[in-house]
């Protein structure tokens, strides 16, 4: 048995949490223990630009903000429900990345 520890990255939580959840249905069909999602902090970017490229003008500025969303999975599980975890679509605005431990 294995200890996987899921971390999923990325700016929409939808997306994030439809992952969340194929895994979960994976987890629940091999019958393996599971804990999480576990939401970790959202990080907050913001930018400040000013709107005339010149500098002339009124002082007006435009804000601009990037949330990155975090979901935590850890399971302990065997081989091959890790190896159907891999498999499952991932979209481009998501990163996943997977540590094993013992």
């Amino acid at each position: 048995m294995t200890t996987a520890i899921i971390k999923l990255i990325g700016t929409t939580n939808k997306a994030i949490d439809e992952i969340a959840k194929q895994i979960k249905s994976i987890a629940g069909t091999a019958e393996i223990k599971m804990h999480g999602p576990i939401p970790l902090p959202t990080r907050r970017i913001a930018h400040c630009t000013r709107k005339t490229p010149c500098g002339d003008g009124s002082h007006t500025y435009e804000k601009w903000e990037l949330r990155i969303h975090k979901r935590l999975l850890v399971i302990d599980g065997s081989e091959q429900a890790l190896r159907q975890i891999m498999r499952i679509h991932v979209p481009d605005t998501v990163k996943i990345e997977i540590s094993l431990a013992g």
